[in-house]
């Protein structure tokens, strides 16, 4: 237990709560890894493993297999923030275009219950660019069907249904039927998870903004004293215990620590919400962070974890937990698909059984209805 070590880390690419599961189950399944917990609303993924027998490149190869991201770099915030913002850009675009296309697609097909096969046509080409922009589920969740997970699995089956009847609509009227498509199902549950993962990615941006407003509190460069005596500025990652760093009057102190010579007036107000600067002489212990009023200091470099960067640490730990509900729900996610799947075949086998061969198309008509009508996505996304 002394060895191991916890960490939360950013992760990308995940669309609904399944995706999530599959990220916990990954990592968890993982030698050398004793706890995991994916938090689907955070983007996060809180971590507990032994050092010695993992690394977070080996936890990274083994998401990215499953067709997810971890950010496990050394400005893993700033960078996952960054990265967030960007697909939120992008997932703006996708949104607006399926409802620019999905629409059309839904207004059409209530007009016409019975399309001709030239409509079926307009609507086939209008229902293509949303699968584009829903792309992202496709990937993902086809990867998740090779490690005997699924998601998105009945806007496939719709589709690839519809298609068939839009190529080989004579199989259906050979059969006395009127071939049916569901291109309005597809477009539409596409449209609607991308605008809750919009909604969801808009939140998020409030709460990264507030953890970026942490983060910026702490100045990025320090002004490291060698044993000459010689000042240069350096990154605060490349300073060790025992270095000495100068600080200058109006500067933030770059790193926790104690001072060395000098003394002060330090404004503590971000770390103790006293407006009263408080004065700082040799032997007093200074926080990241925190404004230097008045006079020059050297300071002798306490460490990396800083009091600043556990506040950081914290409220990202605090969203990474999961409350009690969130596991039930990713519990019955899932099995969901699974549970789906076997009652779309048991109302195909159902009709065979009772109707014999001879309605095998009633019975086909119904088991994909099963699935049309039970996105998994849709209780992901609730």
């Amino acid at each position: 237990r002394d060895s191991m070590e916890k960490r939360v880390i950013p992760v990308l690419e995940m669309s609904c709560a399944v995706c999530a599961a599959t990220v916990e189950k990954t990592v968890r399944e993982l030698p050398g890894v004793e706890e995991a917990s994916v938090n689907f609303s955070a983007n996060t993924l809180q971590v507990v493993y032994d050092p010695d027998k993992i690394s977070l490149k080996d936890m990274q190869a083994a998401v990215s297999a499953a067709g997810y991201d971890l950010v496990i770099s050394e400005n893993a915030e700033a960078d996952a923030i960054d990265a967030e913002h960007r697909l939120y850009l992008d997932l703006r675009r996708r949104t607006i275009g399926a409802w620019s296309f999905g629409l059309p697609v839904m207004v059409l097909s209530m007009i016409f219950h019975s399309p001709s096969q030239i409509l079926t046509w307009i609507l086939l080409a209008l229902t293509l660019p949303v699968l584009y922009w829903g792309r992202s589920f496709y990937v993902s969740g086809w990867k998740a069907v090779k490690r005997g997970r699924a998601n998105m699995l009945s806007t496939a089956v719709s589709f690839l249904f519809s298609l068939f009847s839009t190529i080989y609509p004579h199989f259906w009227l050979s059969l006395g039927l009127v071939p049916h498509v569901y291109y309005e199902a597809v477009a539409m549950i596409i449209a609607f998870v991308l605008s809750g993962k919009l909604l969801e990615a808009r939140a998020k941006q409030s709460t990264s903004a507030s953890i970026r407003s942490l983060m910026g509190l702490q100045p990025k460069t320090a002004r490291l004293v060698g044993k000459d005596g010689e000042e240069k500025d350096v990154p605060i990652a490349m300073l060790r215990p025992g270095d000495t760093v100068s600080v200058r009057p109006g500067e933030k102190i770059p790193v926790d620590g104690t001072v060395l010579e000098g003394g002060s007036y330090v404004d503590e107000s971000m770390i103790s919400g006293e407006s009263e600067a408080v004065k700082k002489q040799a032997g007093d212990r200074v926080l990241a962070g925190t404004l230097n009023q008045r006079g020059a200091f050297l300071l002798n470099v306490q460490g990396a974890d800083t009091v600043l960067a556990r506040m950081v640490r914290m409220v990202q730990e605090a969203q990474g937990s999961k409350a009690p509900v969130q596991g039930v729900v990713d519990k019955v996610s899932s099995v969901f698909v699974p549970v789906v799947i076997l009652l779309s075949i048991l109302t195909f086998v159902i009709w065979i059984a009772v109707a014999g061969w001879n309605m095998f198309p009633y019975a086909l008509l119904t088991a994909v209805s099963v699935l049309v009508i039970a996105c998994p996505c849709a209780l992901g996304l609730a």
